[in-house]
This record gives C-alpha cells, sequence and structure tokens, in this order.
C-alpha cells in the first residue's frame, strides 16, 4: 500500500473519531462515523484478496447501515422537538434506533454475526483496529445518549453469554478474537448505563489486552491453533508471553483482566442486580475454556511435523512496538486497583 495512502487513511481515522468524541450535535457525530467507516475501507482492502475485499465489503454493508439507521433516529428526533443535540434525545423511539444501531456498529449480541466474518477476512494489524479503534466513536455515542439500563443489560448480557459460547467451536484464532471482543463488549455495555467511567475503565483496559494479544499472534504468525504448536520453535518469548495475556483476557487474579470484571459485578451487586452479575459471572467461564485452550496449545503441545520450522530472525513492522508498550498494563494493573476504584466512585 502506498505509504501516503496509508497515512491519509489513517490521519482521517483519527478525525472521525475525534469529530465524533468532540461533538454534540447528531450531524456532527454521524459525519465522524462516516469519515471513520470510509478512512478504514482502503486498509481493510489492500491486501487484494477475495477474502479481504468480502470482508471489506461486508464490513462496508453492515456500517453503512448503522449509520442510515442513526441519521433517521436524529432526523425523528429533531421532528419530535426541535433539536439535534445529543443530550436532548429524548423520544423513546429515537433512542431505541440509536442504541440499536450503535450496537450494530460494535458488534453487540445479537447484531453480532458480521464480527466473526469480518475479522476471519483481514490481517491481525487490520483486525487489531477494528477490534479497538473502530470500536471507540460508537461506545463514546451511546454513552451520551443515556440508553435504558433495561436494554444495555439485557443486551449486554446476551453478548457475554453469546460471545463466550460462540468461541468455543472455533479453530481459527482470528474467529476466537471476534468472539473474545464481543464477550467483552458486552461487560462493557452491561454497565454503561450505571457507571460510565468504569466502562470507559473497561474499554481501555480490553484494548491494552487485545493489542498484546494480536500482537503476539502477529510475531508468532499463527492464525490457527495448530499453528501455535510451533510458537516455541518460531518465538519463545511470544510463547511465554501468550498465557499470560490469554489469562488476563480470561478475567483470572492475579493479572489486569479480573480488574475490571471484579469492579462490574461489585456495582451490579450495589445496585441489586444480583441476578444479572451472577449470570454473567457464570458466564465468564464458557470463555475460560478457550483461553485455556489456547494456552494449552501455545505452551504444552509441539507441532506434529518432524522438522520444526525455522525461526524468524527479526520482524521490523513498525507496529511490532505496540506490544512491550500494552504487555505491562494488560498484565500487572491489578495492584492499581485502590486508585481505579476512586477515580470511577
Amino acid at each position: 500500500m502506498n505509504p501516503y495512502v496509508l497515512l491519509t487513511s489513517m490521519s482521517c481515522l483519527g478525525l472521525g473519531t475525534l469529530l465524533t468524541m468532540s461533538s454534540s450535535n447528531w450531524l456532527l457525530a454521524w459525519m465522524g462515523l462516516e469519515i471513520n467507516t470510509l478512512a478504514i475501507l482502503p486498509i481493510m482492502s489492500k491486501m487484494h484478496h477475495p477474502r479481504a475485499i468480502e470482508a471489506t465489503t461486508k464490513y462496508f454493508l453492515v456500517q453503512a447501515t448503522a449509520a442510515a439507521t442513526i441519521l433517521f433516529a436524529s432526523l425523528l428526533n429533531a421532528s419530535v422537538n426541535g433539536n439535534w443535540t445529543l443530550e436532548s434525545t429524548d423520544s423513546p423511539l429515537s433512542i431505541f434506533l440509536v442504541t440499536t444501531a450503535l450496537c450494530l456498529k460494535l458488534g453487540i449480541a445479537p447484531l453480532h454475526t458480521w464480527m466473526p466474518e469480518v475479522l476471519q477476512g483481514l490481517d491481525l494489524v487490520t483486525g487489531l483496529i477494528v477490534s479497538t479503534w473502530q470500536k471507540l466513536a460508537p461506545f463514546t455515542l451511546l454513552v451520551q445518549t443515556n440508553a435504558p439500563y433495561q436494554l444495555t443489560l439485557t443486551m449486554g448480557a446476551a453478548s457475554i453469554l453469546i460471545g463466550g459460547w460462540g468461541g468455543l467451536n472455533q479453530t481459527q484464532t482470528r474467529k476466537i478474537l471476534a468472539y473474545s471482543s464481543i464477550a467483552h463488549l458486552g461487560w462493557v455495555l452491561v454497565i454503561s448505563s450505571i457507571n460510565p467511567k468504569l466502562s470507559f475503565f473497561t474499554l481501555i483496559l480490553y484494548f491494552l489486552m487485545t493489542t498484546s494479544m494480536f500482537m503476539s499472534l502477529f510475531l508468532s504468525n499463527a492464525l490457527s491453533m495448530n499453528s501455535l504448536a510451533c510458537s516455541w520453535s518460531k518465538t519463545p518469548f511470544v510463547a511465554a508471553i501468550l498465557p499470560l495475556t490469554l489469562m488476563s483476557l480470561a478475567g483470572l487474579p492475579p493479572l489486569s483482566g479480573f480488574a475490571p470484571k471484579w469492579m462490574i459485578i461489585s456495582e451490579l451487586s450495589k445496585q441489586n442486580l444480583n441476578l444479572i452479575a451472577s449470570l454473567i459471572a457464570l458466564a465468564a467461564l464458557i470463555s475460560l475454556f478457550f483461553y485455556l485452550r489456547l494456552s494449552y496449545y501455545s505452551t504444552l503441545t509441539l507441532t506434529p511435523n518432524s522438522a520444526l520450522p525455522t525461526a524468524s530472525w527479526r520482524n521490523n513492522a513498525p507496529w511490532t512496538n505496540l506490544l512491550p508498550l500494552s504487555l505491562t498494563p494488560s498484565i500487572f494493573v491489578l495492584p492499581m486497583i485502590p486508585a481505579a476504584l476512586s477515580s470511577v466512585t
């Protein structure tokens, strides 16, 4: 890909996200979402492979449908109260349509079916952008719309359940990470209407853990579970840190991923939502199964081939620097929980 085209696309990605996050008007927020969507399309289709083109087309159709629904809902709300500001969205139908459209953009269940298929057709670096940066602008709008907590609780719990259940029978690492994204965004959505600061803390920590996971798989070139068996021979350091990242994603103490789950369950218990808290805590055990399976393949198995693959000497891609930057906070942030609790309460 031409570096100038790549620079322009990445700049427009940042511009669209910042425009959406800083706007208080539905029209400007919609324009930011459209800039964001159009900027990612050349990056997704840069491989010129049929699977990449298919994934780009699916992503464009889904995002265009969600954007059209948001525009229709904002027009409907403006016709009711004559105001385009985000805070004045008080029409029940408009709030429902906006919440549904934003959940479609985020890949929240039951509007999640596009996410695994799109990620499967992309390379790992582009999949990282779709799984992290592209979620920031829609989630900011979702928090600002004051969606009813009954709807967010229901869709969030469904997303946690379906994300864990859907990843059980997958063998492709990109699809497993897609279902992991669905499940983690369910945790973010469950608490978004009750404690927005805690939901943003969970989202940022999810971004760090997912970045570590994608970069680890990128360095070891592991696109399937069978290829993880070659990790020890190709990239021993990645094979050593991969189980830690996976267990952090699973939410096991004393790793960082335990922090947001613990805080969310505690906050739900304070709101007397004990049934939802128990349900999502049990649903986290389903996700733990395929995280453990990935850890088993990467650490306790060897390739069935008699000749081990040659180790790649060096990878000079600039985005591999994201691994050391995201690895430490995605594993060792748990001692900072008291400071995080004081900031979100």
